[in-house]
């Protein structure tokens, strides 16, 4: 009875902050454990452990968005790698970031008459023509980033899509963000309308700001293939715009740091100094650079792109062999100057030291 005549006595901005403040401090709290369960080092196989032996003589076709692409660039190397290793023979088609380079290298791969087509990078549903042709054909596909979701896309014939839990990626970035801003960040979003994967982690990204509290100062929605012509402008003016409000840069891919940093030093901004910018994908080897030299990069989420790599080839070999996916789900790691030497750190990439290589071997039966 006290307590309740204490509590309708207490101003209501007054009671709003006694509740508020608990509230605030838990969600420091929770974000702070994300950023670091996912900052630790990845050295255990989580991956699968059986499988079907290596396909022969297989030919497969991968038909990438942009080779230059730091993303797309690290799975292509993956998949050439794990090819070898298993036997098969590689046929890289880049598509140079057009949807008409896509389309023109869809038909090349069909034409090809490949055992079977790898997608990197784009959205499954924008090449639905050339994919119901593939799945007429009985070529079985597997892909990168193709969908939001990982596994398989089967309206459009995809048996796996390879992916970390992007969501769970994006979260991580924005929860860095707010523990970094100390939680009052302020934040620029940028990302690409033209593939659902991105626009549904930019969401994320700003549901999650928001949900803690933060601001998101604008929203930018910028073609990735484009960044080299936009990004260098329009950092100048967001920061004319919002000076000092900004605090933290939220991005899908690291593709769009790749050319803000001229413009923030031409605005005097140190290379650690504000607005830090947080990628949310892939880990590229000039984001490892930026990181460890504190040139205008704080984080990136980064994904396994080698191994993932493997993982789209024994996904393949699953379907050649009549099986199901494998269900496995890639670790995502949040790459920080502190850790940026961890798990394949050396080599500017995250390259989980779990022994996947070997283990995807043993499945193979090499």
């Amino acid at each position: 009875m006290k307590r309740r005549h204490f509590l309708a006595t207490v101003a209501p901005a007054a009671l709003a902050i006694m509740i508020a403040g608990p509230a605030l401090a838990d969600a420091m709290a929770d974000a702070k454990a994300v950023v670091a369960k996912y900052a630790t080092k990845v050295d255990k196989w989580d991956g699968p452990t059986s499988g079907p032996k290596a396909a022969a003589g297989k030919s497969v076709v991968i038909v990438a968005a942009d080779m230059k692409n730091g993303g797309i660039l690290g799975v292509v190397n993956g998949i050439q790698e794990a090819a070898k290793a298993i036997g098969w023979k590689v046929n890289v088609l880049d598509s140079a970031g057009s949807i008409e380079g896509r389309t023109a290298a869809f038909g090349q791969a069909l034409t090809l008459k490949p055992n079977g087509i790898i997608i990197a990078g784009f959205d499954a549903v924008e090449q639905k023509p050339s994919m119901a042709e593939a799945k007429k054909a009985g070529i079985p596909m597997v892909a990168w980033h193709a969908a939001p979701a990982v596994g398989p896309v089967e309206d459009v014939g995809v048996f796996a899509n390879v992916t970390t839990d992007a969501m769970q990626v994006s979260k991580a970035a924005a929860d860095y963000a707010y523990v970094d801003a100390g939680g009052k960040p302020g934040v620029v979003i940028f990302t690409d309308s033209t593939y659902a994967i991105a626009i549904a982690k930019a969401d994320k990204m700003k549901a999650e700001i928001e949900a803690l509290g933060g601001k998101v100062l604008e929203y930018v929605d910028t073609p990735i293939a484009e960044t080299s012509q936009r990004m260098p402008q329009l950092t100048t003016t967001l920061l004319q715009k919002y000076g000092a409000k900004w605090t933290h840069s939220l991005a899908i891919n690291d593709i769009y740091f790749d050319f803000m940093g001229p413009s923030l030093s031409a605005a005097g901004i140190a290379g650690d100094g504000a607005p830090k910018s947080v990628a949310a994908g892939d880990g590229s080897e000039s984001a490892y650079q930026r990181i460890r030299a504190k040139q205008y990069q704080s984080v990136t989420v980064a994904e396994p792109l080698n191994l993932q790599g493997w993982q789209l080839v024994d996904e393949l070999n699953r379907a050649f062999s009549g099986e199901k996916w494998s269900g496995y789900v890639s670790p995502l790691h949040v790459v920080t100057v502190e850790n940026v030497e961890f798990d394949g750190g050396p080599k500017n990439t995250f390259d989980p030291d779990n022994g996947y290589r070997n283990e995807y071997k043993k499945i193979w039966g090499k």
